[in-house]
């Protein structure tokens, strides 16, 4: 999973990627001082993989991971050219979902690209640029069909959604909200790769003494909630300078400062949980003497496409799968426990793979 975290200048954005990923990105309080792209790649925490770990005695615990991209701040006027202009667009376009740090923090010695605190604003201007984005990658598409589309009608279909599309992207509408007539113009639509149509996160980047309350008494909290709610987004509450702290302790001592600030999970948890619920994923379970291991895959994934992210081979000669809930495992304390007790399930092909389930492939090439 990759994760593209975008915002304005001076909103946290910087700040908040060091502490997700304490890969040290360049912090100030002036914009563009991440001109390059900052990449860090994140294990998800799962504490069902020591538990797993300790049962098998495992030589090595491998987690999920979720690759995080800091991207140069927009401004606007980015699509004509202001500040880094449109640099940011190839880094963009590869990412699952955007992650949108946005300000709801009142301090001013750190100075706003506006001149003032206000997420709302913040926010159409970031989705603007994008906007205008997709609207020129629409129309070099048109152009590009030229006059074939007047003697094929498969093109002319698409000539017309691609029409359609801009019209709803002028009107200042996102792509994600386009409404698609049938699954194959929505696979259409999807293909595209508009930056609209990906799946946005908003980060609410706050001072700490909203954290306890998780931004309920922020009126700019929750002005970014009820726009989450109505545009189909997750929110999640986080003060990036708590972050930045939480990332240089141990376990142990961050759940002590975590408790200290009454605090069950953090922004990382959050975010983690936040970006699995938006993308449809869950986390399978392999477990064994050389490792413990998470795969993440989609919901509805079947046992065969969950076996070929193993290895390719894997799905090829896919046979059966032998499943138990991690849960079911643990309180039997070992596999033949387990199978002694039925909870081992034989399952074929056909089997939808569920959150936490512990499999062993069998498979023939």
């Amino acid at each position: 999973m990759k994760l593209g975290i975008v915002g304005l200048p001076n909103v946290g954005k910087s700040t908040l990627f060091n502490s997700l990923t304490k890969a040290g990105a360049e912090s100030a309080n002036y914009p563009f001082c991440t001109i390059d792209p900052n990449v860090g790649v994140v294990p998800v925490p799962d504490f069902r993989l020591k538990l797993l770990s300790d049962l098998y005695n495992s030589e090595k615990i491998t987690p999920a991971v979720i690759e995080f991209v800091d991207i140069a701040g927009l401004v606007k006027g980015a699509s004509k050219g202001e500040g880094l202009g449109n640099q940011f667009l190839a880094n963009i376009r590869e990412v699952d979902a955007i992650v949108h740090v946005v300000r709801c923090f009142e301090d001013p010695n750190v100075i706003h690209v506006d001149g003032s605190v206000d997420p709302l604003r913040d926010i159409e201007t970031i989705n603007l640029e994008l906007i205008f984005s997709d609207i020129e990658v629409i129309d070099r598409r048109i152009a590009k069909m030229g006059k074939g589309a007047a003697s094929n009608k498969a093109l002319a279909k698409e000539l017309n959604i691609l029409k359609a599309v801009k019209e709803h992207l002028e009107n200042g509408n996102l792509a994600k909200s386009f409404e698609c007539e049938d699954d194959e113009e929505q696979a259409f639509v999807a293909s595209l790769d508009l930056l609209t149509w990906k799946p946005v996160i908003f980060a609410a980047n706050v001072g700490e003494d909203d954290l306890a309350d998780d931004g309920a008494s922020n009126p700019h909290v929750q002005a970014v909630r009820k726009f989450a709610s109505e545009n189909d987004s997750e929110v999640f509450v986080v003060c990036a300078q708590i972050e930045e702290e939480i990332s240089e302790l141990d376990d142990d001592e961050k759940k002590m400062f975590l408790d200290d600030l009454g605090l069950k999970e953090s922004g990382l948890d959050k975010l983690i949980a936040a970006s699995y619920r938006l993308l449809g994923l869950i986390s399978y379970l392999t477990a064994g003497e050389k490792e413990t291991r998470a795969w993440t895959i989609k919901v509805g994934t079947k046992a065969p496409q969950a076996a070929g992210k193993i290895h390719t081979d894997f799905e090829r000669g896919f046979i059966k799968a032998e499943v138990v809930n991690y849960k079911d495992l643990l309180d039997c304390g070992s596999y033949n426990g387990a199978k002694e007790k039925g909870l081992v399930r034989m399952e074929g092909k056909d089997y939808v793979m569920k959150d936490g389930d512990v499999v062993l492939f069998r498979f023939n090439v």
